[in-house]
């Protein structure tokens, strides 16, 4: 998990603070010091870390700060904001020309940081929110990059044009800027050829296609479990194509945090998006103050919301509302819940987002095929079971026991567990009903009984 370690060594720090009821500069001094030292481990860019111990400090050690009724708090509330600031502040969106125009975006990186895999995400993300997008098969180097592109191209309905591995990668964008002009594509995203290291040639490729090209966005994909080497890689791709942001890959994976917290302090260019996992669905957009939240332990609802809101149509949210309001709630809806927690991508995901969750989870193992025999139980009864729960009699449910190759005490702990959810998931209907998106949850809804 993304932090894990940082965000341990964190709240291990502010839990010490918090525990006391005032504070001397020499406490804040000291916890300051164990934060930079847990930066420092995570692998942060040491001037990054230098630059922000400091000006925490100033701020830490006035006497408004001291003095409060809550020092330690009003400590963490400062580490809080001047590491949203640290991570971007403001959250960037990729700079797109009108959708009657064309915007040419560029993606470079080097190899292994998941750049053909990154493309394919981006366009996905572009066309669920109304664009056309076109990838352009520009790696005419590494064995089978262009079927890649071509398979997860597919997978996301979006178009790839190729013109094999001997021409030019320039020549092959050419080509590619007139196919979308013909065929009324907005958006061409070039694939270009990674490399194992920085190196001229590869440099002056890209260089190629952005003085012969109007390329609008130069978009940079590294990989975040790789720490400082991404900063670094970061700076000398900035130095040589001035890039116009970043997308950090691999930040679900066993990272230190490193990469996110430095790269924007030292390029000045802001984190577009982060890989959250390996399917084509996993590209979130970079929010600082949501990053910073997970950071110190202080969880994600927003994101974990976004989620919910993309993979729960309206239309269904309203049906399932009306039905329980009138209990008619049944099996199909109830299944149909535990499908849908799997699509926002599973438990572990879901509780990790919830505020001070991440260090109850460190010692937890999360069974993700949990939802598997209650699936099992559901798909065991009869048409008529499902739509009406209330005929499930003993027999019937020793048949669906053997069905579903379950005890049948199982079945009963799924029933029960079944009408608590219906009795609660009302009451949190009427409570949640008509408050508007951020305010209240409004379009919010949870998975039943999770």
């Amino acid at each position: 998990m993304a932090f894990e370690n940082l965000s341990d060594k964190l709240q291990n720090i502010f839990k010490n603070l918090k525990g006391k009821g005032r504070l001397s500069e020499a406490d804040v001094k000291v916890a300051l010091k164990e934060v930079k030292m847990a930066l420092l481990e995570a692998d942060v860019n040491f001037k990054v870390v230098k630059n922000f111990i400091n000006t925490i400090q100033e701020r830490a050690v006035g006497q408004d700060v001291l003095n409060s009724l809550t020092p330690g708090q009003m400590v963490i509330k400062i580490v809080n904001e001047e590491m949203v600031k640290l991570l971007g502040e403001e959250t960037v969106e990729l700079q797109l020309k009108p959708s009657n125009e064309i915007t040419l975006v560029m993606m470079c990186g080097l190899q292994g940081a998941g750049k053909t895999t990154t493309v394919a995400k981006l366009a996905g993300k572009l066309k669920s929110k109304g664009r056309r997008p076109l990838l352009v098969a520009c790696d005419i180097y590494r064995p089978a990059a262009i079927d890649q592109l071509k398979i997860n191209g597919d997978k996301q309905g979006v178009p790839v044009f190729a013109m094999g591995d001997k021409h030019k990668p320039l020549n092959i964008a050419k080509a590619a800027l007139e196919h979308a002009e013909k065929n009324s594509f907005n958006v061409v995203i070039l694939d270009t050829a990674g490399r194992l290291h920085i190196d001229e040639a590869m440099m002056e490729e890209l260089q190629e296609i952005k003085n012969n090209l109007t390329v609008h966005q130069t978009i940079l994909v590294v990989d975040a479990m790789t720490g400082q080497d991404a900063v670094n890689v970061s700076e000398m791709f900035n130095e040589k194509l001035s890039i116009d942001g970043v997308i950090l890959t691999k930040l679900d994976g066993d990272t230190r945090g490193g990469a996110a917290l430095s790269i924007r302090a030292v390029t000045g260019r802001p984190i577009l998006y982060a890989g959250m996992g390996e399917k084509l669905t996993d590209l979130e957009q970079f929010y600082p103050d949501r990053m910073a939240s997970r950071i110190l332990g202080m969880g994600d609802i927003l994101t974990l919301i976004d989620k919910a809101q993309a993979e729960f149509d309206e239309t269904k949210a309203r049906e399932m509302e009306r039905k329980l309001k009138k209990a008619e709630f049944d099996f199909n809806d109830f299944l149909e819940q535990m499908q849908q927690v799997k699509k926002m991508g599973g438990l572990g995901d879901m509780l990790s987002m919830l505020p001070g969750m991440n260090k109850q989870l460190k010692d937890v193992e999360i069974d993700e095929d949990a939802l598997s025999k209650p699936e099992a139980i559901i798909y065991s009864m009869t048409k008529a079971e499902r739509s009406n729960p209330d005929i499930l009699n003993p027999s019937r449910k020793k048949r669906i026991a053997a069905g579903a190759g379950v005890d049948i005490s199982e079945v009963n702990a799924l029933v029960k567990q079944f009408e608590q959810s219906k009795k609660m998931m009302k009451q949190f209907s009427g409570m949640m009903g008509g408050k508007g998106k951020r305010g209240g949850m409004g379009k919010f809804r949870m998975p039943f009984g999770f």
